[in-house]
């Protein structure tokens, strides 16, 4: 007995994982440290249950409240005559359902043609992965998501960070790279701070270079296309070579897509190996899309998410939180309040859950150390009461933090 005890502690001491625990220490003890919370919906995606405590949801990337649409439901429903194609589109996973999607959201973007991947992450990592390679530079903002960081890993390529939307910058840069492929990569809507690129002053850049241009439109998709008022943050979208979006947002559906010229996606359909080497995305899912596209261009979801967005950023800003370069005049449904410690941004965020308001805590590495912050999604299908209560409990709690 006293043997195997002894053999016990000697396997433990040279354990191959250590690393493992050792990583997990590091990232607790760095506040860090993710951890999964249970989610159930209601009725409304506006209040939804988080560990089983009713809580007004600002985490939803639901937009327009699209996935629960009773349109949209029944569509899906009815066409669902198998889970999944259960191969990749080259070889046997290929539907009437996802070509329809794509002539549609060619229509919808003006391009030549478009290209559906199973995620917006997987779209974003093929698409860059196949247009560049290590003879390229990319240049790209410093707050690209995480998925345009990735595809640029994944490529090979050489890759030049500007500073957030400073084309001064951008241009410096252009002007003394050597590379023959030059490729710019932007958002939109930026995902972490809501403020948008200036796509005109980009385009104007690229022409005078002779750069390729991407952009991701993930968070601005199907939104600000069909809202009504000037300054939109798609204006000087279609002047972009490669459009990469998502059909999780606004449409509250599932999968990604890239909207380009014929002669691209046909490169990608033979060489992006996330399309090539993935199931295809389920036809039912596919139909889901086909039926949210509609109601979305009617435009009135958009009215009431612009409604909420200005109530609730205009009251964030009296309260008096630090929201970065939130401060232009175009306002997003992205509204983040920056607190900069990630040990208070867990404290701010737990005692809001704890108040029935859940806004998660956006950390390292998504953004940079001592700019974490929670990220306020504000959706269509919330109402004003509601907005308010968060309101007051946000104020509350965050001076009692004395984060304001």
């Amino acid at each position: 007995m006293v043997l195997r005890s002894k053999l016990r502690g000697k396997r433990l001491k040279h354990d191959k994982f250590s690393f493992v625990r050792d990583e997990l220490c590091r990232l607790n003890k760095a506040n860090l440290y993710r951890r999964l919370n249970l989610i159930s919906t209601s009725k409304n995606t506006a209040v939804i249950l988080v560990n089983g405590v009713a809580s007004i949801n600002l985490c939803s990337n639901d937009y327009l409240g699209l996935s629960q649409n009773k349109t949209v439901l029944k569509m899906t429903i009815e066409s669902l005559s198998q889970i999944s194609q259960c191969s990749s589109r080259l070889i046997a996973g290929n539907s009437n359902e996802l070509i329809q999607l794509e002539n549609k959201l060619a229509d919808h973007r003006k391009t030549d043609r478009a290209l559906i991947y199973p995620s917006g992450y997987m779209a974003n990592i093929g698409v860059i992965s196949t247009l560049a390679n290590k003879l390229t530079t990319i240049y790209s903002d410093e707050y690209n998501h995480a998925s345009l960081i990735d595809g640029c890993r994944l490529s090979g390529a050489r890759i030049e960070i500007y500073k957030h939307n400073d084309l001064d910058h951008l241009e410096h840069l252009i002007r003394k790279g050597t590379s023959d492929r030059k490729i710019i990569l932007t958002e939109t809507i930026f995902s972490m701070d809501g403020d948008r690129s200036d796509l005109q002053g980009i385009h104007n850049i690229a022409l005078r270079h002779n750069v390729i241009t991407i952009v991701d439109d993930s968070h601005g998709d199907f939104i600000y296309d069909q809202a009504p008022g000037p300054g939109l943050a798609s204006d000087g979208l279609h002047i972009f070579d490669v459009h990469i979006s998502s059909l999780s947002k606004a449409l509250g559906c599932f999968g990604g897509y890239v909207a380009a010229s014929e002669q691209i996606v046909e490169l990608l359909i033979n060489m992006s190996r996330p399309f090539m080497y993935s199931s295809g995305l389920p036809s039912h899912l596919c139909s889901s899309a086909l039926a949210a596209i509609p109601i979305a261009y009617k435009g009135n979801l958009q009215e009431r998410l612009i409604r909420n967005v200005t109530f609730f950023s205009s009251k964030i800003d009296h309260i008096g939180f630090n929201t970065e370069s939130y401060r232009s005049r175009f306002r997003s449904q992205i509204i983040p309040l920056v607190v900069g410690d990630e040990k208070l941004t867990m404290q701010f965020s737990k005692a809001l859950l704890s108040d029935g308001i859940f806004m998660q805590p956006i950390r390292y590495p998504t953004v940079q150390l001592g700019k974490a912050r929670l990220r306020a999604s504000i959706t269509a299908t919330l109402h004003l009461e509601q907005l308010k209560i968060a309101l007051e409990k946000i104020e509350t709690i965050g001076k009692r933090l004395n984060i304001i």
